[in-house]
C-alpha cells in the first residue's frame, strides 16, 4: 500500500518511432523536446508530482521498453513509469524497421498494468493517455508493410470506449495519406496530421491535456484542447 496517495496520478505513455526514417534532424529533434519538455514537467508543481511518464519506442531493436534514460525487459517486475520530477528522458537513435503493431500492443499490456498496480496500492488515478507518433507505416520484423494494426483497432476502442485510456495517433514528416488512414483508425477521436517534427509543441499540448486533471475536464475540454492544436499545426 506504499503508493496510496491522495494526489491522483496521471500515467503518460510516449510511443514514440525510432526507424530509420526518423534518423538525423528529426531523432534530434525529438531528443532536444523530450529534454526541454522534462525540464519544464519538473517546473510544475502539479504536473511534476502527478504524471507519470514511460516510454516505447519502435524501430530495428524491435518494441523497446524504457524506465527513464534505461531500456528494460517487457516482462520486468519493475515498472517503468517515473513521476515526472524524477524522470530522465532517454537519448534516443534511429534505425530499423517499423514495428508499430509490437510496440501498440506492449502499450496495452503496460497501462493495464499499471492501473492494476495503482488501484490494488489504494492510490488515485487518473486514465492514462498513450501518444502514439509516427512518421510511416507499420511494417513486420523484416520491414515489410503489415496489416496487422487492423487487429488493434476494436482493442484501442474498446479500451477508449470504457475510459482505460485516452490516445492520440499523430503523423509527422512525409507521412503518407495510407499512414495516416492507420492513424484514423488507431486514434478516430485524437488524431493529426502535422507538417515537419515539432515534436516542442506536441509535447507541450500533452501538459495541457494530462494537467487538465486538476480541474476534473471531461471529454469535452480534452476535444477543444486537442482541436485548437490541430488547427494550428495540421497539414493541408
Amino acid at each position: 500500500m506504499a503508493e496510496a496517495s491522495f494526489t491522483p496520478r496521471q500515467p503518460l505513455v510516449l510511443c514514440l518511432d525510432t526507424s530509420s526514417s526518423m534518423a538525423g534532424a528529426p531523432i534530434q529533434a525529438l531528443n532536444t523536446a523530450l529534454y526541454e519538455w522534462t525540464e519544464e514537467l519538473r517546473g510544475d508543481p502539479f504536473l511534476s508530482s502527478t504524471v507519470e511518464v514511460a516510454v516505447v519506442t519502435f524501430g530495428g531493436q524491435g518494441a523497446t521498453l524504457w524506465r527513464g534514460p534505461r531500456p528494460v525487459p517487457s516482462r520486468a517486475s519493475v515498472t517503468p513509469f517515473v513521476r515526472a520530477d524524477l524522470f530522465e528522458p532517454p537519448r534516443l537513435t534511429a534505425a530499423g524497421v517499423t514495428p508499430m503493431v509490437e510496440a501498440l500492443n506492449l502499450t496495452v499490456r503496460l497501462v493495464a498494468a499499471r492501473t492494476g498496480e495503482l488501484a490494488s496500492a489504494g492510490a488515485l488515478y487518473r486514465r492514462p493517455t498513450v501518444l502514439l507518433v509516427t512518421d510511416g507505416m507499420p511494417t513486420d520484423a523484416q520491414g515489410h508493410l503489415t496489416e496487422t494494426w487492423k487487429a488493434l483497432v476494436p482493442v484501442l476502442t474498446g479500451e477508449q470506449r470504457a475510459r482505460r485510456l485516452r490516445f492520440y495517433g499523430i503523423g509527422m514528416g512525409d507521412i503518407t495519406h495510407a499512414g495516416y488512414e492507420v492513424l484514423e483508425a488507431l486514434a478516430p477521436d485524437f488524431h493529426a496530421r502535422l507538417p515537419g517534427f515539432p515534436f516542442r509543441e506536441l509535447f507541450r499540448m500533452m501538459s495541457v491535456s494530462v494537467g487538465m486533471v486538476r480541474q476534473e475536464a471531461g471529454d469535452d475540454a480534452h476535444a477543444e484542447a486537442f482541436a485548437q492544436f490541430k488547427s494550428a499545426w495540421q497539414a493541408g
